[in-house]
């Protein structure tokens, strides 16, 4: 894959001496980071460019893409190949998603499922382009880092990840999977909506307990969990685990820590995946590249956000506690309608699949309503079960949707008029092949 992206850097300079570059990436916490490794890397490059960060690719948004300029996707694109072959000109794209159809020859595409390489996000695959480009753009491994934990990749570190870890400004620590692991932790365990701790999540005396029978105790102040020693941490995940019975294997909650320098203080990487996650959603992606890029405006912005996101976050989840929802067999489908946004429906489905009250294997399905359309996110709680971006592709293609994602977490988008039409469908699916499991 190196080489290839030797060749494509040498195709890119070459076309860019007699064309403008403009640069369109997703707006997840993966889309973002890579965004803010690429523009850097053409910044000190001295290449001019134009940067747009978009939800998702549709057919009229790629028509109406200047064909005067040279086009390059990142962490997107793999599923839009038909589209872009009718553009005339010259297409980069730099992802990891699943390639739906054959490459257009007015397309040069770096994707790791053309090499038979590990999965690595798609700021890993812009951080490896920077590389190549320039040693100078070493500096940018922390980003890349920051993308691999929003795409949830880091329990599939292989050798490329490793020397990206490597390279990067990053502290590693075996531990509990709760963030931010630099605050203190009974606030972080009473708000947390990462782990679910039955009788101590979003309880102050739940949380007191806890730690008290966990032996830590609180001098100024609780210490964080980056600052837990081996004994400690050990005491508190038995403590946790306690209270999780029935909730599933120990190592569903256990793994690394990645703890890196931002701002010149010393982060949690899913903290920081999740702040910047937060300002896309609720419809500031500008702000989270600022952010990225080391703006201390943008982070004063994105800290706000943040506040007002997951207050969103809280209301939804309540809604979600509250409200019927159609379930059978292996599934969960949650039909939200106006009442979340569609922006963080995946994260609410996303946080139901970490809940010790969805089994393994289980699906669970969110809707939200998008204007005159329908987002739609799946979560496969665990790992092993069915793959749930096949799923959606089975329920979606006969209505003309759009799907993308991975086998464990994918989204698709519907027209609103399919609603019924949809959700009887997909049930349909799900009945069918968890009998056939």
């Amino acid at each position: 894959m190196l080489e290839e992206i030797k060749k494509t850097i040498e195709k890119l300079d070459s076309l860019s001496k007699t064309k403008q570059i403009k640069v369109i990436s997703h707006y997840d916490t993966d889309g973002i980071t890579s965004a803010a490794i690429f523009s850097r890397a053409l910044q000190r490059w001295n290449k001019k460019f134009s940067m747009e960060i978009v939800r998702c690719l549709d057919e009229e948004y790629v028509k109406s893409l200047p064909e005067d300029k040279i086009l390059i996707f990142l962490d997107l694109a793999s599923g839009s190949l038909p589209y872009l072959s009718e553009k005339k000109t010259e297409i980069f794209i730099f992802d990891h998603h699943e390639l739906t159809g054959e490459i257009p020859k007015n397309v040069t595409m770096i994707n790791p499922h053309l090499f038979k390489e590990e999965n690595i996000s798609g700021a890993g695959i812009c951080y490896l382009f920077a590389k190549v480009l320039s040693n100078q753009n070493v500096d940018l491994a922390t980003l890349a880092t920051v993308g691999m934990v929003g795409d949830q990749l880091e329990k599939e570190l292989g050798k490329t990840y490793n020397s990206i870890l490597n390279d990067a400004d990053v502290q590693i620590k075996k531990g509990l999977l709760l963030y931010p692991a630099t605050r203190p932790l009974d606030k972080v365990l009473e708000y947390s909506s990462s782990l679910y701790i039955p009788g101590v999540s979003g309880s102050f005396s739940g949380t007191l307990g806890l730690l008290k029978d966990a032996g830590l105790e609180k001098k100024q102040a609780y210490p964080s969990l980056a600052e837990l020693t081996e004994e400690q941490m050990a005491n508190l995940i038995t403590a946790i685990m306690l209270r999780r019975i029935g909730g599933g294997d120990e190592d569903k909650i256990i793994g690394n820590l990645y703890l890196i320098k931002f701002f010149n203080k010393l982060e949690d990487a899913r903290e920081i995946s999740a702040l910047i996650n937060a300002c896309s959603r609720m419809g500031y992606p500008q702000i989270a590249l600022g952010f990225c890029l080391g703006n201390k405006e943008s982070k004063k912005q994105a800290e706000k956000v943040y506040i007002e996101y997951k207050q969103n976050i809280a209301a939804a989840m309540r809604f979600i506690n509250e409200t019927d929802k159609i379930e059978g067999k292996n599934y969960t489908i949650i039909n939200a309608q106006d009442k979340i946004k569609d922006t963080i429906i995946g994260t609410t489905a996303s946080i139901m699949s970490h809940s010790p009250l969805y089994p393994e294997g289980n699906v669970i399905i969110a809707m939200a309503y998008n204007k005159d359309k329908i987002k739609v996110s799946a979560r496969l709680v665990g790992k092993k079960g069915r793959n749930v971006r096949e799923v959606l592709t089975q329920a979606t293609i006969p209505l003309n949707g759009e799907v993308g994602g991975h086998p464990g977490a994918a989204g698709c988008l519907i027209s609103k008029e399919h609603e019924m039409e949809f959700t009887k469908t997909l049930q349909n699916i799900l009945e069918v092949e968890w009998i056939n499991v």
